[in-house]
């Protein structure tokens, strides 16, 4: 037995109200969004916009349906934007064009604002139709451009205070040294205890602002990129470790390591650093680090494995941070600032840098570097 059929007539209006309905649903979703919503077809033509979008650009409704696209851009962008734009209704996709682009909006009054704009897509009647979400991004780039301003000033702060520092603590430290080789043993036990307590201290000082100014370094130097095997860099890293290496009876070993393009001095400060804290850090007989790096694609991973005491999970949070000790400086001398140096040195290379540890099970350090074919990408 069968169904009985619907009228024709009837399946249509059913239809119809159907997608009445979702474009109702559709048209309110859009409305409710954050952000502005356009719409447009193939031919560059404004079809549809939300409330946001009228109230981001300063037009009405009215006057932007129907309109072209360039008259939200400013005039010298137009063309640049047009040629972009074209090609993507051949082979719509989803994509964001984020803020490190650069894109530039038009406000109806002539102000230029800097935007980010996430690109989807529909299919209508006659083709397919894009939709950009686009967000006002000018608080969120004038922050960045402060935070980055602030960092500027406070590395150059640190670089003018480290250098400024340094000439009194020599003349102290010169002095100190002075009265131990012409007074010593004509001083009561009492007074040398003070004055190597008093000696001490400056020596600290003087390695402190020293770190500071390594660090702060870091930030003056303009990186020269060049194509390097990251082999060499290493090698460079354990002709200065040499003399650790060999009181602590330390083992060394590397698996091929990959070219890369890297300012090859900056790096072998990295993998100095790593090794040398995993040698430093570590209660075996024989301490022993291995490098090794992994292809992910867009980036080359390196990883520095060693065997020592590990990190506890409750310093996790501090050790990246400058003058953050984790350990008796009694046991493991040092002042913290090789692996804030480390991240600083990755982070002008556009990589990353993190860890994994389990106390006393070793620790591994990663870092990342692009690869050579994305270099330029990331910069």
């Amino acid at each position: 037995m069968a169904f009985p059929q619907a009228e024709p007539e009837l399946e249509a209006r059913e239809g119809d109200d159907a997608l009445v309905k979702d474009e109702i649903h559709l048209r309110s979703y859009m409305e409710a969004a954050l952000g502005g919503i356009l719409a447009i077809n193939r031919g560059g033509r404004i079809v549809f916009v939300n409330g946001h979008t009228e109230q981001m650009f300063g037009y009405s409704r009215s006057e932007l349906l129907g309109e072209n696209l360039a008259v939200l851009i400013p005039e010298r962008f137009r063309e640049n934007y047009a040629s972009a734009f074209r090609p993507y209704f051949a082979a719509p996709n989803v994509q964001l064009l984020g803020m490190e682009m650069g894109l530039i909006a038009l406000r109806k009054n002539g102000e230029e604002f800097p935007v980010e704009v996430g690109l989807s897509f529909v299919e209508g009647q006659a083709g397919p139709i894009a939709l950009g979400f686009v967000t006002d991004v000018t608080d969120r780039r004038r922050i960045r451009n402060d935070l980055s301003r602030m960092n500027t000033e406070l590395e150059h702060f640190a670089q003018v205070v480290s250098q400024d520092l340094q000439e009194p603590l020599r003349v102290i430290t010169g002095y100190l040294d002075l009265i131990h080789r012409r007074y010593r043993g004509t001083m009561n036990v009492e007074a040398e205890e003070f004055l190597d307590v008093v000696a001490k201290g400056a020596s600290r000082m003087k390695e402190r602002i020293e770190n500071l100014f390594n660090f702060s370094r870091i930030a003056a130097v303009v990186p020269s990129f060049h194509v390097v095997r990251s082999e060499l860099i290493l090698q460079t890293a354990m002709d200065d470790l040499k003399a650790m290496i060999g009181e602590k009876s330390a083992e060394v070993t590397w698996d091929p390591l990959p070219e890369i393009v890297a300012h090859a001095s900056l790096l072998a400060q990295v993998f100095q650093n790593l090794i040398a804290n995993g040698i430093k850090f570590n209660d075996q007989s024989i301490p022993r680090v291995h490098i090794s790096a992994t292809d992910h694609g867009s980036e080359w991973v390196f990883s520095v494995q060693d065997d020592g005491i590990g990190i506890e999970a409750r310093h996790f949070d501090r050790i990246f941070q400058m003058f953050e000790r984790l350990n008796s400086s009694e046991l493991y001398p040092g002042y913290g600032v090789g692996l804030a140096i480390s991240r600083k040195i990755v982070e002008r290379h556009k990589g990353r840098i993190w860890f994994e540890s389990k106390s006393g099970e070793g620790s591994t350090f990663y870092f990342s570097i692009p690869r050579q074919d994305n270099f330029n990408q990331v910069r």
